[in-house]
């Protein structure tokens, strides 16, 4: 453990659910956040091996990220949060996956920290769990999310009862911190 970093979240497991066209910052940077906090992280996909991540700044592919678990091979009780990185090509293909939007539904219903950034809560929508919650998204998703009975808001980051979601990549210091606040939440699987 470096000075930098604490055990916060020692013991908690996080799934990171991701695929080809993810935004490179938002997978990287809370999944390092995360796991200085002591968290275990999975990167799962829909096939092993790596993802390549989308570099939105320089609007090119990012770098690889090796993934530890295929979504056929993991519950939702198996993890302490679920985050779900942004990116238009990322959230548009896995939520035409039956299997990842059975775990992001099922996920939602435990109580647990759901945390959605950027194009993220598209597949809150096909989960159908954001109805009467408030959220914010990537602002080309906000109509979705209020067809699909959401309240929507144009702020940094948005806090429902452990659904948490924010707007883009400068919002990452934001919604890192809103994870691990929630998670030291009692009723969202922290200490009481």
């Amino acid at each position: 453990m470096s000075i930098f970093s604490s055990d916060k979240l020692k013991g908690k497991k996080i799934a990171i659910i991701a695929t080809d066209g993810f935004e490179q910052a938002e997978l990287d940077e809370p999944k390092k956040y995360l796991e200085g906090e002591g968290a275990e992280t999975h990167v799962i996909s829909l096939k092993s091996g790596s993802i390549k991540g989308w570099d939105g700044p320089n609007k090119d592919w990012g770098s690889k990220v090796d993934v530890d678990k295929v979504i056929t091979d993991v519950q939702p009780a198996d993890y302490d949060a679920l985050v779900l990185p942004g990116g238009q090509m990322n959230p548009d293909i896995l939520r035409t996956n039956k299997d990842v939007v059975s775990f992001v539904k099922q996920f939602a219903g435990s109580g647990k920290v759901l945390a959605a950034i950027c194009h993220g809560p598209w597949l809150l929508v096909e989960a159908d769990v954001v109805r009467g919650k408030r959220v914010t998204s990537w602002p080309s998703v906000h109509t979705d999310l209020k067809n699909a009975g959401a309240l929507w808001e144009d702020s940094e980051v948005v806090t429902d009862h452990g659904l948490i979601t924010s707007r883009k990549p400068e919002d990452i210091p934001a919604f890192n911190k809103k994870i691990v606040e929630e998670m030291l939440e009692p009723q969202h699987g922290g200490h009481n």
